[in-house]
This record gives structure tokens, sequence and C-alpha cells, in this order.
């Protein structure tokens, strides 16, 4: 059975979510259709990426993944169809699929322009029902993914992407802020192996003009309560914490912050 997840910043309130759904299952009634998020916060792409990074690796290969924070809906950006080694992603060219879709190995991007494979009104402010919606479906149908449109190389590569390297500093930003007040970045595991942090029991942290040391660890009990640390978190990404306590409010730092980390001098 295919699978589609959806992702998008709707809400639950409005029947946006339910139009989308209906048109995916009248195209291919067989699909399967999984809800990654409709709470992400309005507009806010960076969260959007985020989350939809951190979910898609555990869904079945060849999922097609539709994501929709889409404030550039009805303007001239683009529609893309993302076809990576192991899945789909559908959705606005703003970056919000980059993030994910890197990490799985890009092999190409379509821009969706076949209007045979939309429905036959398109709105100017509902891209989501009626030309994402529509796409996933006769993807997961069999329709060739050049069928779509043209392949492009000039898609939105977002700065929270991957960090920067530079000798043995790795430059990048603060990603998403989750409820315990954890600072997550966009620093990952295999990022970190190139400066061999995990060799080191320190990293040196510099966030909001502030620099200090911060310990190197495998989960947040490593120190106690209210100790900062750095660690690789569930989702494979730096986080910079305090044990039982609120990073985020300690440094006072929101999404989209620089961040550095590099060895211990």
């Amino acid at each position: 059975m295919p699978v589609v997840t959806l992702l998008s910043d709707f809400g639950l309130k409005d029947s946006y979510v339910a139009e989308m759904k209906a048109v995916i299952s009248t195209i291919s009634p067989e699909s399967r259709i999984i809800d990654i998020s409709h709470s992400i916060e309005k507009f806010n792409i960076r969260m959007g990426a985020f989350t939809l990074a951190s979910a898609s690796p555990y869904f079945p290969k060849g999922t097609v993944h539709v994501g929709v924070v889409d404030p550039g809906v009805g303007t001239k950006r683009r529609a893309l169809l993302v076809e990576t080694e192991r899945a789909f992603y559908i959705g606005p060219d703003n970056g919000l699929l980059m993030l994910a879709a890197h990490s799985e190995k890009i092999r190409h991007v379509y821009a969706i322009t076949n209007t045979r494979l939309m429905l036959p009104h398109v709105s100017l402010t509902f891209h989501g029902r009626d030309v994402f919606a529509p796409a996933a479906a006769h993807l997961v149908n069999g329709t060739a993914p050049i069928d779509f449109g043209t392949e492009i190389k000039d898609y939105v590569i977002p700065t929270f992407a991957a960090p920067l390297l530079k000798g043995r500093e790795l430059t990048g930003e603060v990603l998403h802020i989750d409820d315990f007040g954890n600072i997550i970045t966009n620093v990952k595991n295999k990022n970190l192996g190139k400066i061999e942090a995990k060799r080191q029991r320190f990293l040196t942290v510099k966030l909001k003009n502030k620099t200090w040391k911060t310990r190197f660890c495998k989960a947040y009990g490593d120190v106690a309560i209210r100790d900062i640390l750095a660690l690789v978190g569930s989702h494979d990404f730096l986080e910079i914490a305090v044990n039982q306590g609120n990073a985020s409010k300690k440094f006072e730092t929101k999404a989209g912050d620089v961040l550095s980390v590099s060895l211990e001098r």
C-alpha cells in the first residue's frame, strides 16, 4: 500500500487538510495517508523543514511526502517534485523540502508544470489541494517523475540546509526550540565527525555574542541538574541543553540565531 504523508501549517479547525486527503483518495484510493503535523507555526518554513526532516527517515522507502508551508502561494514560486534515493518530496520551492531531501541524497528535482496532473481548476491560494495533492496521488499511481515537468537545478537551498565548515569550526544556526527549551541546531552528527568532536569532552560554543565551553555528552543526565551540555539528540542534530532546565531561556535564543561549535582550544 503506497504511503503519502502530509505536513502543513493549516491546523485542523478548517477543512483544508480534509480537502487534500479527499483529492488524494479520489485519484489514488489505495493510498495510505499519514499526517506528520498540521500544527506548524503559520508561515514558519524552518519549523516545517525541521519537522519533515525529523519524521521522514522512519517511513518506508518510496514514501511520497507532501509539505505545505507556503507563504508564496500564487506567486512565481515554483511547485517541486524532489526524487531522492529513498523517497519523494512534493511542495513549494521555498526550502521547505530540502533539509529532508539533502539528508537522503537528491537524484532529480522537477518543476511541476503539467496541468494534466493537477485539478482542472487551480486556485491561486490553495496549491496544496489543487497541485500538490493530485501530484502525490498520480505519483503513487505510477506516473513517472519526469512527466510532471522539466528537471531543474536552481531550486531554493535555505541557509539552514547545512552548516559551514571552516577549519575545525562549524557555523550553523538554530533550527528549532522544542517544548523542553532545548536548542536544536542544524549541525548533524556526521558534521561533528569532521571536527572530531566525539573524541573531545568539551565543545566551544558561540551563540548570541556569548562563548563558553560545554560538555559533549551522550545523555541529558550526564551532567548535574541545571548544568549546560551538548549532545546529539534523537533526530541526529546537535542540541544545546540544560539538564532539567530551559536552554533557550537561559541564552535568550530563538530559531534562526547563528551558532558555531569548535574543539576546545
